[in-house]
């Protein structure tokens, strides 16, 4: 039962159903500059009914103010559709023009009202159309803001690591070896067979576009220049890398995410051991030394490929083939390629790493950080091949 009153002066009043001889409602009072409404009782499901019709009125009584208070410090329960009920009459005032706060509100229900506040946020067309500069620049500042916020978590890891290295360098037993050799013969020896397949189409597939275009100039055999300057200063490291990054960097982000989700990480802490250590460090010595190996049997490969569609497709014989790779490169062409492969390697490590660590509790979230660590490894091994190409450039390599 319903029960609405105010007092002569007209200072206060009551919207309060009554259960079990607990009130349970909205209380109003009034001052110069506005309404406060006091929540009490508890605003469960049980209670649906009646406190649907107590919002309903408060929002139409109300409906004139124009600061309104709604305070929760008096609550004894709060559950989400009491939750919901409280944002309800909060956004229609706000609707009406209104300055609306809500307080009170103790620790054990902030998370709950934060919650609910985001659902069915939808901005109306009007306000879309004309506010669409304005967000497209939130988007943007969204977005510059995530890559600040990984750079740093980047540079954390980098520094974390540097010092967990130099600590392994000055006491080797530290060093984990069994994992290392684990992770090396992961991300190592059962890679193998598909780079070389993958690298060695890569280069059977330059060498044959190549024959097709250059045929029309009559100059065939500039194809093995073109091949064996692209595969050795770019093409080889950089086929590798993004196989690496797909392969091992998702691999790393979804192992030591599931190991976030089931608190292992959490409990190495308890134990005392640093998980840079025990989980980052192999990982990434791992990588550094496979990377460049992989680089050198796939750099390999694709020349194998271009050699093998040479002679098949353009009928230029192995010893032509030779003889002009042996005259278009050199040992500082071969260099470029295996200079870049170890510092790509790190930070497909350090981006896979953080990913992983940043995983939260739910399934969705581990596969959110496992695409994100693939995109932002193939992103960051572009951008830094990149800064060497120019580097070599500026040093006449």
């Amino acid at each position: 039962m319903t029960a609405a009153g105010r007092d002569a002066q007209g200072t206060s009043a009551s919207l309060v159903a009554t259960f079990d001889g607990k009130g349970v409602g909205l209380v109003a009072t009034f001052d110069g500059k506005g309404v406060g409404l006091v929540a009490t009782g508890a605003w469960i499901a049980e209670r649906a009914a009646e406190l649907e019709k107590i919002v309903d009125d408060a929002a139409g009584r109300y409906q004139t103010a124009r600061s309104i208070d709604i305070d929760l410090a008096r609550l004894d329960r709060l559950d989400t559709f009491g939750a919901w009920l409280i944002e309800r009459l909060n956004r229609a005032f706000t609707a009406r023009g209104a300055s609306t706060r809500i307080i009170g509100l103790s620790d054990s229900d902030r998370g709950l009202m934060d919650e609910v506040r985001l659902v069915n946020r939808t901005a109306g067309r009007d306000a879309a159309a004309a506010n669409g500069i304005l967000l497209a620049l939130d988007s943007i500042g969204r977005a510059v803001a995530e890559i600040g916020a990984s750079l740093v978590l980047l540079a954390h890891l980098l520094g974390a690591l540097t010092m967990v290295v130099l600590g392994t360098i000055a006491h080797p037993a530290r060093l984990r070896l069994t994992s290392l050799v684990h992770h090396l013969e992961k991300v190592g020896w059962r890679a193998v067979p598909i780079v070389a397949l993958s690298t060695f189409l890569i280069g059977a597939i330059i060498a044959q576009q190549g024959i097709f275009h250059f045929r029309t100039f009559g100059a065939e055999v500039y194809v093995v220049d073109m091949v064996g300057i692209l595969v050795l200063r770019e093409v080889g490291v950089l086929i590798v890398c993004v196989m690496v990054a797909g392969r091992s960097g998702s691999a790393y982000t979804a192992e030591l995410g599931s190991m976030k989700m089931r608190e292992e990480i959490d409990a190495l802490r308890t134990m005392g051991f640093d998980p840079v250590e025990v989980l980052v460090l192999p990982r990434i010595v791992a990588l550094v030394i496979a990377v460049p190996l992989l680089t050198f049997i796939g750099a390999m490969a694709a020349l194998y490929g271009a050699e093998l569609v040479c002679w098949l497709y353009g009928g230029m014989t192995p010893d032509i083939f030779h003889a002009r790779l042996r005259e278009a490169i050199s040992v500082p062409t071969f260099a470029v390629g295996m200079i870049k492969a170890p510092f790509m390697a790190l930070v497909i490590g350090l981006v896979a790493c953080v990913d992983g660590f940043e995983v939260d509790g739910s399934a969705a979230s581990l596969g959110l950080k496992t695409t994100s660590s693939v995109v932002k490894s193939i992103f960051l091994v572009i951008v830094l091949d990149g800064f060497f190409a120019m580097f070599f450039a500026a040093i006449g390599m």
